[in-house]
């Protein structure tokens, strides 16, 4: 059976693994479904049609699957998906999507939610990734993987944060980030590589090095992003398979990128 405390609310029509955790005074909506071991730890509401994988660390106050803040809602059925293995820390609020996208805001795995995170209607958020105290992600956000997001920064509607790059503190991200850079300020400006971030996991010198001179060809060579294209392609791809990263960070961008 389900560890569900007394005082938690349970809809008939949620669907809870027998070894997750349900503390006191959740709230557990239509339609929800909570994987294997998937702790929700106490006051915490699931509104509904929301998917839960396994593995999760769901605190106190935090608000998931709630009717998307759109002004065009008008309460269709659609989702919120979360994958495994993430931490939602206090106050976080995660919305379902809307009819006018993929019906869908989706989570990944491994992610760490401090304190009054938002993530808003429509978002993709990937793996491996660190979303710091009061970070606001507007709608229709896609976050790749392995990223961190400095806290009180905010991310404007229909942004890409591409893997592995690092937004600084009180950062508002009005344009794409690129892959492996690191950026900050209001409005942001990007300030090099996230070298630091390329180490911690280990990566070799030579890598890292192609890297940088890859940063280089894009924000510091006056070439055009065509001509950039160009040398990453021909010249640094076959030596360095990451660079495509890089490639499609510049090709995928429909905002521009941040300079």
């Amino acid at each position: 059976m389900s560890q569900i405390h007394p005082t938690a609310l349970i809809s008939p029509s949620a669907t809870i693994d027998e070894t997750a955790f349900i503390g006191p005074y959740c709230i557990v909506g239509d339609e929800v479904t909570i994987g294997a071991h998937t702790t929700l730890h106490r006051h915490v509401v699931v509104t509904k049609l929301t998917r839960i994988g396994k593995h999760n660390q769901i605190y106190q106050f935090a608000s998931i699957g709630e009717d998307p803040q759109d002004l065009k809602y008008d309460g269709e059925r659609t989702w919120l998906e979360i994958g495994d293995y993430n931490t939602i820390r206090e106050a976080c609020s995660l919305h379902r999507g809307t009819a006018q996208d993929k019906e869908l805001t989706k989570i990944g795995s491994h992610n760490l939610l401090m304190v009054n995170t938002h993530i808003a209607h429509d978002c993709s958020i990937g793996d491996h990734n660190v979303l710091a105290n009061n970070v606001g992600i507007a709608g229709h956000v896609s976050i790749g993987d392995h990223t961190i997001i400095g806290g009180n920064s905010g991310i404007h509607q229909f942004c890409r944060v591409d893997d592995y790059s690092l937004v600084g503190g009180a950062s508002l991200i009005l344009k794409d980030v690129a892959a492996f850079t690191m950026v900050s300020g209001n409005p942001a400006h990007v300030h090099g590589l996230n070298i630091e971030g390329m180490r911690r996991k280990n990566w070799s010198q030579q890598t890292i090095d192609i890297l940088r001179q890859a940063y280089l060809t894009i924000f510091r060579s006056g070439l055009t992003t065509v001509q950039a294209l160009t040398v990453l392609q021909e010249e640094l791809l076959p030596t360095e398979p990451r660079i495509q990263l890089l490639i499609d960070s510049l090709q995928q961008s429909k905002r521009g990128v941040v300079r």
